[in-house]
């Protein structure tokens, strides 16, 4: 499954017959962005997309926000030699 990756996994991606998912490694994050993402079907981990509309650019770009962030936050400083 494709992937974008900053300091660790962002999110993956895959089509499907039907639809197209977002797969965000990490979904504590999306609590802060439910409001958001209600309209769209979801599990666990995932946000689905249906094949006929467009993709929500303003959602993405919050999702992947918040990973970057989480990301970073997790970042461990590199040790000086």
């Amino acid at each position: 499954m494709p992937a974008f990756k900053y300091e660790g996994g962002l999110v993956c991606y895959a089509a499907f017959k039907d639809h197209c998912s977002l797969f965000p490694l990490g979904t504590a994050h999306l609590t802060e962005i439910a409001e958001g993402i209600a309209p769209y079907k979801t599990s666990k981990g995932t946000l689905r997309f249906a094949l006929d509309k467009p993709l929500p650019a303003p959602l993405l770009k919050k999702i992947v926000k918040a990973c970057v962030a989480r990301n970073e936050a997790k970042k461990k400083p590199r040790k000086r030699l």
